[in-house]
């Protein structure tokens, strides 16, 4: 292995890393808005289960599909696979200053597991199309669902537990760099 291909390896690993925190945001956003409802400390530790079980789930399933179009497409998948990030990043940005979106869905029962499988879905939807979009080039796939499941999951541990503690605006802003984070992202993959 030569150190040019250690080096494009490092730099898929940090491309996931990254992209896993980003995708994580919009799970802590919520995690803020439900904790600040308040929540027991068990429905924290089911929910980020939930979220992490769907945070590895929705980007596999992406995956697969994505590596199956990429063989297809080739470099076309490429530039599609970055304008969906785009795209995805536009809408988390724009939907971090819609009042009206991400309080539909934190007026959700988290307390019952059907809010809780729906409220895990909902923040897990995202991470199938970054899975469709990085299947076209990625060949960690299991380090990458498993860090996407690690991230998702913590992350809305972490925004439960701090949403019990702080002000709202902190959510929105963790959404908006999340989503700020994959329009980068989807730039670099088109470009």
């Amino acid at each position: 292995m030569g150190m040019g291909e250690v080096q494009a390896g490092w730099g898929q690993i940090v491309t996931i890393a990254i992209m896993a925190i980003a995708l994580g945001m919009d799970a802590f956003s919520l995690g803020v808005g439900i904790g600040m409802r308040g929540i027991r400390l068990l429905h924290v530790l089911q929910m980020g289960l939930l979220v992490a079980f769907f945070h590895v789930l929705m980007p596999l399933l992406g995956l697969v599909a994505g590596n199956y179009v990429g063989h297809l497409l080739g470099r076309v998948a490429g530039i599609a696979a970055g304008g969906l990030l785009v795209a995805l990043g536009c809408h988390m940005v724009l939907g971090s200053f819609r009042v009206g979106e991400s309080n539909e869905m934190r007026g959700m029962d988290h307390r019952t597991l059907w809010g809780m499988l729906l409220i895990s879905l909902s923040v897990s939807i995202d991470s199938f199309s970054v899975g469709l979009s990085l299947g076209v080039f990625v060949s960690h796939v299991l380090l990458t669902v498993l860090a996407f499941g690690a991230c998702g999951g913590i992350m809305s541990i972490t925004g439960l537990l701090l949403g019990r503690r702080v002000s709202r605006g902190l959510g929105e802003y963790g959404e908006a760099l999340g989503g700020a984070i994959l329009l980068g992202f989807g730039l670099l993959f088109i470009f």
